[in-house]
């Protein structure tokens, strides 16, 4: 099984059949091993109706009682070998269907960590979650064609060759058997593969969908719209069910068929073999032995259906693993040397300039402009910014990141010890901790923890409030030290008094640094050096906070709002 820490491989991405194929070469033995097992379980079990033939027409009916005690424990060490087998069968199986499901999640968590910030722009979050969730065990369920699958189809063979011997016309019988399932199931399986895709592609959407409203619940209940778009969820929701009915319906006429099927083919070949027998065609140990040979047929005959209709699901799961795995990271032409020192970035969209060395505040009427600024100042998307004379995107995108961090106010906060958490891969040393916990002012986010920066923080930071989030976000921003920190409100989600004192501490940290910090709360404005103020995108004024609030009557209105909500805070607390 794939080891935690190897890498996956290159992945085959010509289509799903070519990817399937792939996820079972990879594991170079263990296929071959699941088939031989697999085959050599089922052949034993064909074993035993011969061995019964024998053990009633030369034990049991001339009254032998050796031959037919011997004949009894020869398939008792049969049964005990054959039940060896299908523990080693099964053991294998396990192995290899793991395999393919944790080798596609590193895939696809690598692609998505390759992809970087195009991931959101080429792909929907729903998707990625479908594919991480419900197509990685698709692809891993569809690999019991590799063992029990390929089995059935030698079994088969096997069993017809061991009739022959007893009576031609049955041994034809049963070679018809597997082509007429095959051509009963057939048009099944390509009708399952056309509402699975469209069912699988429904589910992302909505997932998608799910996420935008947790993550807007806030906005759309200050705008009123919460009951519009529940009422499209629930279409939505209501859209994606009628087509998992349809999903449900060929899927159980599949699963109805292979247990169906089967039996009648039973029932079939029991009643000719019964009427060779009363016409004195068969011995009573050969019709013991017919019976047998069909009773054990039931087993593979339904694997085979059983593989059909995991194969075809597979198929589909494979394709939107392939179509995730096919994208491309937006490609980084960057060739042009960054600036030796620190420079001004300029974003000649908006007009926002940012001076090396300084502490600047962006405050937009629009959130949503400010954060473009910041995504096309640090090289996140398209830009025309320029970092001194140079274009942004004209420099290495590695050099980019090495320099300037953007900070961004939902960033994710992994799982484990805080201090791992913070330091994000980096070496910390204890005195660059504390003073990044002070400026951050998570003193008392740390002091609370059981075991402080050694406690465990849960993966995306569940086990703790929306406060001490952002205020750990800021931490790993500020023990990073980037040249230049772009940071999308830092401090939106804290009381008025820790906002104070994170805005103060911040200033204080990242003296002499180049800082741009995205908010419209007076008590961060106010401790910039400068402040560049949009409206509809563009730059209307800068200027101190305390001169922009006497000369620009939009200005102080966006500020007064905030002013307002950091009273009504201050007054509850």
């Amino acid at each position: 099984m794939i080891d935690a820490y190897e890498e996956p491989g290159a992945a085959q991405t010509r289509g799903g059949w070519w990817y399937l194929w792939w996820v079972v070469a990879r594991q170079r033995r263990r296929p071959w091993a699941a088939g031989g097992l697999g085959t050599a379980w089922m052949v034993l079990l064909a074993a035993q109706p011969y061995m019964m033939q024998r053990a009633v027409d030369e034990g049991l009916v001339p009254g032998r009682l050796g031959v037919l005690a011997a004949w009894s424990a020869a398939m008792f060490l049969v049964g005990a070998l054959t039940a060896w087998l299908s523990i080693l069968r099964h053991r294998t199986m396990t192995r290899l269907r793991m395999d393919a499901g944790f080798r596609t999640s590193k895939l696809v968590v690598e692609q998505a960590v390759r992809l970087g910030a195009a991931l959101s722009r080429r792909a929907e979050a729903g998707e990625v979650v479908t594919v991480g969730v419900g197509d990685v065990s698709a692809v891993s369920d569809s690999l019991t064609m590799v063992g029990p699958g390929v089995a059935s189809i030698v079994f088969y063979g096997v069993v017809a060759g061991l009739l022959v011997s007893v009576s031609p016309p049955l041994a034809l019988v049963v070679l018809l058997g597997l082509p007429l399932i095959a051509l009963v199931t057939g048009p099944l399986g390509r009708r399952l593969q056309g509402v699975e895709s469209e069912y699988r592609e429904r589910q992302g959407v909505l997932t998608a969908r799910i996420g935008d409203l947790a993550a807007g619940l806030r906005v759309l209940g200050g705008l009123g719209g919460k009951g519009l778009v529940a009422d499209a969820f629930r279409a939505d929701s209501r859209r994606l069910r009628e087509q998992g009915y349809r999903v449900a319906s060929v899927a159980s006429w599949v699963q109805a068929l292979a247990v169906g099927l089967p039996t009648l083919f039973l029932a079939v070949v029991t009643w000719l073999a019964a009427r060779m027998a009363a016409q004195g065609d068969l011995s009573i140990g050969q019709l013991v032995a017919v019976y047998g040979y069909v009773a054990v047929l039931v087993g593979p005959v339904a694997f085979f259906v059983e593989m059909v209709y995991d194969l075809n699901r597979g198929v589909v799961a494979a394709r939107r693993v392939v179509r995730l795995l096919r994208l491309e990271p937006e490609p980084d032409e960057g060739t042009l040397p960054a600036p030796e020192r620190p420079a001004e970035l300029c974003d000649p969209v908006s007009g926002t300039r940012v001076a090396p060395g300084r502490l600047t505040a962006l405050a937009a009427a629009r959130p949503a402009d400010a954060t473009a600024v910041i995504d096309r100042l640090g090289r996140y998307g398209p830009t025309d910014a320029t970092w001194g004379d140079v274009r942004v995107d004209a420099v290495p995108l590695a050099d980019v990141r090495r320099r300037v961090l953007v900070a961004d106010n939902e960033a994710d906060l992994f799982a484990g010890p805080l201090l791992e958490v913070v330091a994000a891969g980096r070496p910390a040393g204890a005195d660059a901790v504390r003073r990044a916990v002070h400026a951050a002012a998570a003193e008392d986010v740390v002091d609370g923890l059981p075991d402080g920066l050694d406690t465990a923080v849960s993966g995306r930071g569940r086990s703790l409030s929306g406060g001490q989030r952002q205020r750990l976000r800021l931490v790993r921003a500020l023990l990073a030290d980037p040249e230049v920190l772009l940071a999308v409100e830092p401090t939106s989600a804290l009381d008025a008094h820790t906002e104070a004192t994170v805005a103060r501490r911040l200033r204080a940290a990242r003296d002499g640094r180049t800082t741009l910090v995205a908010s419209t709360s007076p008590l961060v404005l106010d401790h910039a050096d400068i402040v560049v103020f949009l409206a509809e995108g563009k730059v209307v004024a800068t200027g101190p906070h305390r001169r922009l609030l006497a000369e620009q009557p939009a200005y102080r209105a966006l500020v007064a709002r905030d002013a307002e909500e950091i009273d009504t805070e201050g007054a509850a607390s």
